[in-house]
């Protein structure tokens, strides 16, 4: 089900076509894989060229560099599409485009996007973004991941931790620190390639959802990066980091809304076929009003989603919208998945039903890019400064 009739903005040919697709290929591609890579922990990695060749990983990429030149609307149908067949999937994508993909864009030089955006969008290699670490989580100008000039290069030492796509990354962009007492002002950005002398990963983390989405540490020691390596200006890390994750937040509302509408579709199709009382259950006011709740608050999330990813396309003002999309669409995702659960009763609570996953997945958008804590934050504040 798309929804398509709840969407309360003109889409281009281009946006249409690009959700057509990627409802067609999660349909046919994804979707029978969901339960696998849920289970199994199962990266799909045999999906990544598939999608680089539908222009599905590189969405935003500007033809130029080979990717499909889209809009951030239609990154975020997109994204909404593949997270409906498979969170993480979703998340896959989201993260390699919105915080690997989109600081290249943004504040890459020409030498840089040249490099890496191609085989970015072409899917020959996943993104990952590396900010947080053991000691830090929303404190991001706290981290201690330190860099030192030595000649032409920058020698990076310290650890990542939870970094989506990390094991399978091909490319990542790094920040670390000149001087930690200097807060955010010693912070810069790197984009390089995951295969240096001096990086590792740690162990893949079992995660309660998305667990097909590979999550791990990164840690460097003495990795030698070259001065080209250098994202933006040195000390403006901090400024690269908070642009991308405002951004980013569009892509976990889309994932979110994404398991939000499975988790209706699923509750819809079991409550016309299951019967309590001589009726099918669809037809007691109780899970009727459960449906209005879920359908309510998947629209308005989408609604919040579209609009920010509108703004953002128009080079408006986004941030406070994009955190209320994260913020409400992430909301919605728990509750549609909790009372899917309710709705499909003993069933729900089985894996041999989607439900259970539906919440299992559901709850990490509450949490990363941005806690609903920390978004709620950005929301008064912003909305004090306007």
């Amino acid at each position: 089900m798309v929804w398509r009739d709840s969407i309360a903005f003109e889409l281009s040919d281009e946006e249409n076509f690009a959700c057509d697709t990627a409802r067609a290929f999660a349909e046919k591609e994804v979707a029978p894989l969901a339960a696998k890579i849920d289970r199994e922990h199962y990266f799909p990695r045999e999906l990544l060229p598939k999608m680089g060749d539908l222009g599905l990983m590189g969405s935003i990429v500007p033809q130029e560099y080979g990717g499909a030149g889209l809009s951030t609307l239609a990154y975020a149908l997109i994204i909404e599409e593949l997270s409906a067949a498979c969170a993480s999937t979703g998340i896959i994508v989201s993260a390699h485009t919105s915080l690997c993909i989109t600081p290249i864009i943004d504040f890459g030089t020409p030498e840089q996007k040249s490099y890496f955006l191609p085989k970015l969008a072409a899917g020959k290699a996943l993104g990952c973004f590396a900010l947080s670490e053991p000691g830090t989580g929303s404190d991001a100008a706290a981290i201690t991941t330190t860099y030192r000039r030595e000649g032409d290069e920058y020698v990076l030492n310290g650890t990542k931790n939870w970094i989506t796509n990390g094991p399978e990354a091909g490319v990542c962009v790094v920040f670390a620190t000149s001087d930690t007492s200097k807060g955010n002002k010693g912070i810069s950005a790197f984009v390089h390639d995951m295969n240096l002398p001096g990086i590792s990963c740690g162990k893949r983390e079992d995660k309660m959802g998305i667990r097909g989405s590979p999550t791990s540490s990164i840690t460097y020691d003495n990795v030698r990066l070259p001065k080209t390596a250098l994202l933006h200006e040195e000390n403006r890390g901090f400024l690269v980091a908070m642009n991308t994750l405002n951004g980013g937040r569009i892509g976990v509302a889309a994932q979110a809304i994404g398991i939000a509408r499975s988790a209706l579709d699923d509750s819809l199709k079991y409550a016309q076929e299951r019967k309590a009382f001589g009726k099918h259950i669809c037809e007691h006011q109780s899970i009727q009003n459960y449906i209005a709740d879920m359908v309510c608050h998947i629209d308005s999330a989408r609604y919040l989603t579209l609009d920010a990813a509108k703004r953002k396309d128009r080079h408006e003002s986004y941030l406070r919208r994009a955190a209320m999309a994260k913020l409400f669409a992430s909301e919605t995702a728990m509750m549609c998945a909790v009372k899917g659960i309710q709705i499909h009763g003993g069933y729900g609570y089985v894996t041999d039903y989607p439900a259970e996953r539906h919440l299992r997945d559901a709850k990490i958008t509450e949490i990363y890019e941005g806690t609903s804590e920390i978004q709620r934050i950005l929301i008064a504040t912003q909305l004090l400064k306007e």
